[in-house]
């Protein structure tokens, strides 16, 4: 990341001891570190929910190409099906009705027998 060498860090080490002494330099050196630690764990659990978020996205992919395969593949198995209904409904079987007879409607109804009243 940083091209900082051996001789980089001793000469910040030399001015850090002329700049605070000898006393603060450890406190100073131990918050340092403290804060570059903190700063670490941030970032790399910044970085872990990256990754994390990346692959629900990726999962959430796969698993709307694979409904879309699934529903492709379940309407190309019920076509038959359907086709088959579809022209059953728009051409249903005939029903067989025997035509009636010329000379039956050529007849006259027949009139009621009467009652007689025994009274």
């Amino acid at each position: 990341m940083f091209d900082i060498g051996f001789a980089e860090l001793l000469i910040v080490a030399v001015v850090a001891l002329l700049v605070l002494g000898p006393e603060r330099l450890p406190h100073a050196l131990k918050t340092a570190g403290m804060w570059f630690g903190r700063i670490k764990r941030t970032l790399s659990s910044v970085q872990k929910e990256i990754s994390d978020e990346l692959r629900v996205e990726e999962m959430r992919q796969a698993a709307k190409e694979q409904q879309q395969k699934l529903e492709r593949e379940a309407g190309s198995m019920t076509r038959p099906f359907s086709d088959s209904l579809r022209d059953e409904i728009l051409t249903p079987a005939e029903p067989k009705i025997e035509s009636p007879d010329v000379d039956a409607a050529a007849e006259q109804p027949r009139a009621a027998p009467e009652k007689k009243d025994h009274s």
